[in-house]
């Protein structure tokens, strides 16, 4: 029992890790590389995803197998362990960039009198202890997230909306190629497909689930489109230059002069969402090691892959630029093969049992 999650759990994380995976510094990315056009620089990553999304639900309903037995029932259990092990490799590539945006955040945000590196590693004790827990656990987690995300969104987004100026957008599309390149650049903060090839054939598909997955990746994806026009709507060319856009976009609403930093409540609320969104990669990066060597330790897994982290956090404490830039010059490569042809080659593999 361990190793299931549900279609309703699986959709929840469907909507809400796709939305806080995005709210740091994705934003004044877009806003960087493409200026008013960042929605359609996100549309088109968000389509290109959500038809994979789809594409993956809907192989759910042809078999019960896990990816890991496709594999090794069409091309063997040597292939399936090393595909696992690059699939490891591919979700410790996920967690990077999030981890350092962990850090920086909270730093900024929260406690900015004090050294970010201090501050951030504590929170190696809460994933080395979630990362070496199963599907189930996965699960419950979004289970608990659903109810803290959608509280603190309305919260923030009613703060927001009413103060953007839409005639920051105008005029629309005036650079295509910039859209592009935009989305290309930031391909590899889209790994959704990924995380659904891992739950395959640990859930029980009915028939409808491809729908509600897939609608549940689109929520999402409105969401991130909602944080996107009230960040550029309220910041207009001055986006670029600002960090961490969950928790700009809330200032300027009239209540805050009276009460103070109220949006600070529903920042708290929503950056717990966003730890557990950070871990799933890491946990499944423990399950993809586990599937692959045949090691059965999560818990020595864990602790052992939180310490490469820590080690990489550390040594690369002031780097986070120069990481940041390789990631967007090169890693739309590893993205496209594990996030987008792998998934869609489920459908190559023999499905039915001998």
């Amino acid at each position: 029992m361990s190793s299931k999650i549900s279609v309703r759990q699986i959709c929840f994380i469907m909507l809400i890790y796709t939305a806080v995976s995005k709210f740091i510094l994705y934003p004044t990315q877009l806003s960087a590389e493409s200026g008013r056009d960042l929605l359609f620089s996100a549309l088109i990553n968000f389509a290109i995803q959500g038809a994979i999304v789809w594409a993956v639900s809907f192989l759910c309903s042809r078999t019960d197998k896990t990816f890991f037995a496709l594999i090794e029932g069409t091309l063997g259990n040597i292939v399936a362990r090393i595909v696992y092990g690059l699939f490891a490799l591919f979700f410790i590539v996920c967690t990077i960039i999030p981890l350092f945006e962990q850090k920086l955040y909270v730093h900024a945000i929260f406690y900015d009198t004090i050294p970010s590196l201090l501050i951030f590693l504590p929170i190696f004790f809460f994933t080395v202890y979630a990362a070496s827990k199963g599907f189930e656990n996965i699960g419950r987690c979004a289970d608990i997230c659903l109810p803290l995300f959608l509280l603190s969104m309305l919260l923030i987004l009613v703060m927001s909306l009413h103060e953007v100026q839409w005639d920051n957008f105008l005029p629309v599309f005036k650079q295509p190629s910039k859209v592009f390149q935009s989305s290309l650049a930031s391909a590899y903060r889209f790994a959704e497909p990924a995380f659904l090839l891992m739950f395959m054939g640990h859930f029980k598909y009915k028939k409808g689930d491809a729908a509600k997955i897939t609608l549940s990746y689109i929520g999402g994806a409105l969401f991130v489109m909602l944080v996107l026009a009230a960040f550029y709507g309220i910041y207009g060319d001055l986006a670029q230059s600002r960090q961490f856009a969950i928790s700009k976009i809330s200032l300027f609403f009239p209540a805050i002069d009276m009460l103070g930093r109220i949006d600070l409540l529903a920042l708290y609320v929503l950056e717990i969402v966003m730890l557990f969104a950070l871990v799933l990669n890491i946990q499944l990066a423990v399950h993809c090691i586990e599937c692959c060597t045949g090691y059965k330790n999560r818990a020595v897994l864990s602790v052992a892959l939180n310490a490469a982290f820590l080690v990489f956090i550390i040594v690369f404490d002031n780097n986070f630029n120069a990481i940041n830039t390789i990631w967007s010059k090169w890693m739309w490569i590893v993205f496209l093969v594990f996030a987008n042809a792998v998934p869609l080659s489920g459908w190559l593999m023999r499905r039915k049992n001998d």
